[in-house]
């Protein structure tokens, strides 16, 4: 099954309950997202297990949050928050070089840690304490509650990559294991009339973790760069569905064998548009190296072997240098 766009272009559909079938449609679901992989990285998935009244949930919440006053949005802004957690101003990131801020406020949610924890005692990257708006009661449960949904799936999705590769389905487990984790709340205003040069709601970038995984409200923006195409395909909203896409560390990981590709927003739907994307990236201990499946006699591999937390650290570092 593939979804055809405007531009004529397709992303396909995952269907992931094949993960959990016979044999035969284990080793289907591994060539097909194989083949996605080494294409474009973007796919959809299907039967994810994750229900629609949590997800209509997530979304009631998260648009209660950005439609606080300011002043309230601001007391909880993630520039208080030593693990960059919090809310993040309209235009607040430009994330492709050379244009003007994105049009979009955010607001970011990780694993709930205590200063006692020894993760966050240790200094760990990105670990400690989430902020909270007060005037939500239902926020906190809800969001804890799709995120702890939101790892599980990863942790299927990784599975079916671990196939995809040549892998044990169980190849990823370790690194599943106590995960850096973000959740991240987007909303989108219309894009203005007359937007300024290279102005959109969100610039053209990779995500530098592991997997991201997207979810859509009804309206277009999304759009994913093709290739070979030379041309930016719509990743519209498919009912039913997250969006899933690689990240900078699994490009590494396989030895730039799996895509991570360009996306970019552009909310000309002229309605609000909210997303919520969840960056998977792993055990911050894990050791990537390039997968034995990934490297062909004489190869070598593209890049030295690393930490996740020390990719992570790098990536950001490059980011915000």
């Amino acid at each position: 099954m593939s979804v055809i766009n405007e531009s004529g272009a397709s992303l396909p559909v995952i269907d992931l309950s094949l993960l959990a079938g016979t044999d035969q449609q284990r080793q289907q679901l591994a060539r097909l997202l194989a083949d996605v992989c080494l294409q474009t990285g973007f796919f959809y998935v299907s039967h994810h297990g994750i229900s629609e009244t949590l997800i209509s949930r997530v979304f009631k919440e998260s648009q209660a949050l950005f439609n606080l006053p300011d002043a309230e949005k601001e007391a909880i802004n993630k520039s208080l928050s030593k693990a960059n957690r919090g809310y993040e101003p309209l235009k607040g990131q430009t994330l492709e070089p050379g244009s003007p801020p994105d049009l979009k406020e955010g607001f970011y949610i990780g694993q709930e840690l205590d200063d006692s924890d020894p993760r966050v005692m240790a200094g760990r990257f990105n670990q400690g304490a989430n902020q909270w708006p007060h005037a939500l009661p239902a926020f906190r449960n809800t969001m804890m509650e799709y995120f702890e949904a939101l790892n599980a799936l990863s942790g299927r999705i990784m599975e079916a990559l671990a196939l995809s590769l040549g892998l044990a389905h169980d190849f990823f487990e370790d690194f599943c294991q106590q995960p850096i984790s973000t959740l991240r709340l987007l909303h989108y205003p219309p894009q203005p009339p007359n937007p300024a040069p290279g102005e959109k709601g969100c610039g053209a970038h990779t995500d530098f973790g592991g997997i991201t995984v997207l979810l859509l409200d009804d309206k277009p923006g999304l759009q994913v760069w093709d290739v070979k195409g030379d041309r930016w395909i719509n990743a519209d909203p498919v009912p039913g569905t997250f969006v899933v896409n690689l990240g900078d560390m699994i490009a590494r990981w396989t030895n730039d064998r799996y895509r991570s590709t360009l996306h970019r927003v552009v909310n000309t739907s002229g309605a609000e548009r909210y997303s919520v994307p969840f960056f998977f990236s792993g055990n911050p201990d894990h050791q990537v190296s390039c997968l034995p499946t990934c490297l062909a006699e004489g190869d070598q591999p593209h890049y030295p072997s690393t930490t996740v937390e020390a990719h992570l650290m790098d990536m950001y570092r490059r980011t915000y240098a």
